[in-house]
């Protein structure tokens, strides 16, 4: 088994710039060893650190699909000291992969059942791999109906619109893109912010419906009450508390709210669940 504490080697395969600002660059990774590959399983949802020697590590999300094979994907918001050096990487460069950790959302109970996923700024990447892995032909049909509500600052922002435009294009899945402003005359999609699209556009709330959630603080505060005025149970809303991601294996302490470890215990957790600790919301 695969010591936690000890990163795959993996190499930089590409680099792309996500943004218009630049402060966002998705990077490609490949593992230097196939049996590295191999024992690396994950489901969507999860996370991992990018280690980087001499500078230390950063806890993120994985946007790649576990049905894209032979590489993963992450995309890093320039906000510190590792990311940064991250972003000057080059590729080629060899650095280190830990993972994959914390839970996943719930596919299994989510099977048959129609899907209100919502997200906003660089959070959306793991809204990314779940949207690629549900939209695999041989995944689609395990699912209902998928609405997707993303939005960003301005249309600079928007991650990944070459996927946006090719899901805008399918019959099996209704997205819904919005920015909080643009001066843009050709901007065609909608305007304002995510949970006022949010109550706009989102499905009704039933038995068979779940909304997924996953974006900065502030976006999640304002579209739970939307949630709940659509008429959505607390166990129907499912989270990512991101944000509070640390060292991934719960030994630092410090992604607790109460008595949970976002780290080991997240940070994927129903409304229900978040409740029941202090006051995260």
């Amino acid at each position: 088994m695969q010591n936690p504490y000890v990163p795959y080697p993996v190499r930089i395969d590409a680099i792309d710039v996500a943004t218009e600002d630049k402060s966002l660059k998705t990077f490609r990774f490949r593992f230097l060893k196939t049996e590295d590959e191999n024992q690396f399983n994950y489901q969507a949802g999860q996370f991992a650190e990018l280690s980087v020697p001499g500078q230390g590590e950063i806890p993120i999300g994985i946007a790649s699909s576990p049905t894209e094979k032979g590489y993963l994907m992450f995309t890093v918001f320039k906000t510190g000291k590792v990311t940064s050096y991250l972003h000057n990487m080059k590729v080629g460069d060899i650095m280190g992969i830990r993972g994959p950790m914390g839970n996943w959302y719930p596919w299994e109970t989510l099977g048959g059942k129609n899907l209100l996923i919502v997200g906003g700024g660089f959070a959306f990447t793991t809204l990314r791999s779940s949207i690629k892995m549900m939209l695999e032909p041989e995944n689609r049909s395990k699912f209902g109906t998928i609405d997707v509500v993303y939005g960003a600052r301005t249309p600079g922002m928007l991650l990944y619109k070459e996927e946006l435009t090719a899901w805008e294009k399918r019959d099996d899945i209704n997205m819904h893109i919005t920015v909080d402003a643009t001066d843009d005359p050709d901007w065609s999609y909608h305007t304002g912010f995510v949970p006022a699209l949010t109550e706009k556009v989102a499905p009704p709330a039933s038995d068979d419906t779940y909304a997924i959630v996953c974006g900065p603080p502030v976006m999640i505060k304002f579209t739970l009450p939307v949630l709940e005025k659509l008429g959505y149970s607390h166990d129907r809303i499912i989270m990512s508390l991101e944000n509070r991601m640390k060292c991934g294996i719960g030994m630092c302490g410090r992604c607790n709210i109460g008595k949970e470890l976002v780290c080991k215990d997240g940070p994927v957790f129903t409304l229900a669940e978040i409740n029941l600790t202090p006051g995260e919301f």
